[in-house]
């Protein structure tokens, strides 16, 4: 993977994505613009950068902890950016509280991780090959407590 990850800054309020700690797995990535969450509702925050994702990886960007603590979570579960996007990055934001807090321009809401990937071609077949594990189709709950 290459040491860097070419980002444009393409709003004039955007923040560069930082790391905290030099191991952090995720870059924080920062509103770029206040909003108000509505509980129930979804709301598309800027973050203001854009990211060269290098081909074989995606950018995944998750809401970071400290909101989901506050009874915030990202709409789409985990926001998948791919290595030919070159668009700003957007958080899609949804308040599961009552009282959700106020998005402010400058607050670190998201994390990009930015994970290497497979992309195998599909082929369809009548059976699937046997698991090497034996689990074969048992799901929910097969594993116990």
């Amino acid at each position: 993977m290459t040491s860097t990850l070419p980002v444009k800054l393409v709003d004039d309020r955007a923040t560069t994505p930082t790391r905290a700690h030099a191991n952090d797995a995720g870059l924080d990535l920062y509103a770029s613009r206040s909003r108000h969450l509505e509980p129930g509702e979804v709301t598309g925050i800027p973050l203001g950068v854009a990211v060269a994702v290098p081909e074989g990886h995606v950018g995944l960007l998750a809401v970071r902890s400290s909101l989901g603590r506050k009874g915030v979570t990202m709409a789409n579960g985990v926001g998948v950016i791919d290595a030919g996007y070159r668009g700003e990055l957007i958080a899609l934001l949804a308040a599961i509280d009552d009282d959700p807090p106020p998005i402010i321009a400058g607050d670190r809401i998201a994390q990009l991780l930015v994970v290497p990937i497979v992309t195998p071609a599909v082929e369809v077949v009548d059976v699937l090959p046997e698991s090497s594990d034996g689990r074969g189709s048992a799901g929910f709950g097969s594993t116990g407590r």
